[in-house]
């Protein structure tokens, strides 16, 4: 009988394969399970270093507050003016009448000579002073026009602004009156007010300092509070190891992508809580504007903390001591919200202090803040602060990479020797 015999001949392409894949899924789940590993670790070291704790939990969360109880009330009011009134007339004592009848200012006392109210004027009595020569009324009568002269203190911008706007104020509205009681014509009100107009304030209804200001500065905290914080570690680290090296010398921590990814988790997780409480819960506490949409904030503080956290393990590198973080980075604050472009337009600035404000995340996060929290922009409107927020998150995510990979050739190149 006819006998077949088959001969099967392993596949060999088919073995490689399966080996590659098993070999593939191994190096995943060793990753998988050494990024946690390392998220863990820095944890422990977060929670066990009280200096640490100090900068990413007190300070976020008690700034906020002492700052926005500092500026709360945003606005002034009943700021002390004296009066020097040489014309001793009805308009004079009218314009004092009326200008201690706005919310901003008090007319304390109406002083007999320039030189007593000066005097008060040192002595932080008062802060301005409202000077009416003795030709004011006579100049009213004769149709010419009257000077009234205001002497502020320019120490503080917002008792200035105060003395200011309420002068004005008055004055303007006598100017009208007037002006109509010398005009009897029918085209009287068109003459005297052309164009009439209501001022509206955008996004910041109160005119308050704080609600200009602080939604910068919680955003700096943000940014300040992981650098000296991360740094902070860093030095630790430093400090306890024989070679002054930045990791542990174990083999797990030269495995850099694992380690920089697994520390930058864990910091992550730490922050999210935090900018909750600073970003969104203080400015519901004190009513600053919120028109923002909430998932909006979201995904523009993400982009946001991982560059601030690369940026910060970046820094890192350079901290040989604890307390290097502070005496490097803690002055840099106030240039920081300057530079922004929060208190000045960026376009009035010089070239090169814009260049060196695009360096921190801290100047896209700032304007972005602001514009989606306080002005209720979209994704879309900021999208030039978001997609280059992404941009700093690769860039300091490489630069973070190659800090670490610097510190693993230079542990393993002392202990060969």
């Amino acid at each position: 009988m006819p006998c077949c015999i088959f001969i099967i001949y392993p596949n060999k392409n088919y073995e490689y394969r399966l080996m590659k894949r098993e070999k593939t899924t191994k190096i995943i789940v060793e990753g998988i399970h050494d990024l946690f590993y390392i998220w863990k670790e820095e944890f422990k070291h977060v929670f066990r270093d009280s200096g640490v704790m100090i900068f990413f939990f007190i300070v976020p969360l008690t700034y906020p507050l002492i700052y926005s109880f500092i500026y709360n009330p945003e606005t002034t009011h009943e700021v002390e003016v004296v009066a020097v009134d040489n014309s001793n007339s009805a308009y004079s004592r009218e314009f004092i009448r009326r200008v201690n009848a706005t919310p901003d200012v008090r007319i304390t006392t109406v002083c007999a000579s320039m030189d007593e109210a000066k005097t008060m004027l040192n002595k932080k009595e008062a802060y301005g002073i409202l000077s009416f020569p003795s030709e004011f009324s006579k100049n009213l009568h004769m149709g010419k026009q009257a000077t009234v002269s205001l002497y502020c203190d320019m120490s503080l911008l917002l008792y200035y602004r105060a003395m200011l706007l309420s002068a004005t104020e008055v004055s303007i509205e006598m100017n009208k009156e007037i002006a109509a009681f010398h005009l009897t014509n029918i085209f009287s009100d068109i003459q005297i007010n052309p164009v009439p107009y209501e001022p509206i304030a955008l996004f910041n209804p109160s005119n308050g300092f704080a609600s200009f200001l602080l939604p910068g500065v919680l955003m700096l905290v943000v940014q300040q509070t992981l650098i000296l914080g991360i740094g902070m570690l860093a030095g630790t680290t430093r400090e306890q190891h024989r070679f002054h090296q930045l990791t542990p010398g174990k083999a797990l921590y030269s495995r850099i992508l694992r380690v920089v990814t697994g520390k930058s988790l864990a910091y992550l997780i730490i922050y999210v809580v935090v900018c909750i409480w600073t970003l969104f819960v203080v400015p519901k506490l004190f009513s600053f504007p919120s028109v923002g949409g909430t998932a909006t904030l979201f995904l523009f503080l993400l982009p946001y903390l991982f560059a601030c956290i690369f940026f910060a393990m970046t820094l890192s590198g350079f901290m040989h001591t604890r307390e290097s973080p502070m005496m490097a980075f803690v002055f840099l604050s106030v240039i920081l919200l300057f530079i922004s472009g929060i208190s000045w337009p960026k376009e009035a600035f010089p070239v090169y202090w814009r260049i060196l404000s695009n360096v921190f995340p801290s100047t896209p996060g700032i304007n972005g803040y602001v514009l989606i929290k306080s002005c209720g922009a979209t994704l879309n409107e900021v999208a030039r602060e978001y997609r280059f927020l992404w941009l700093q998150t690769g860039f300091y995510f490489i630069t973070a990479c190659l800090v670490y990979r610097r510190q693993v050739i230079r542990i393993k190149k002392k202990t060969d020797a």
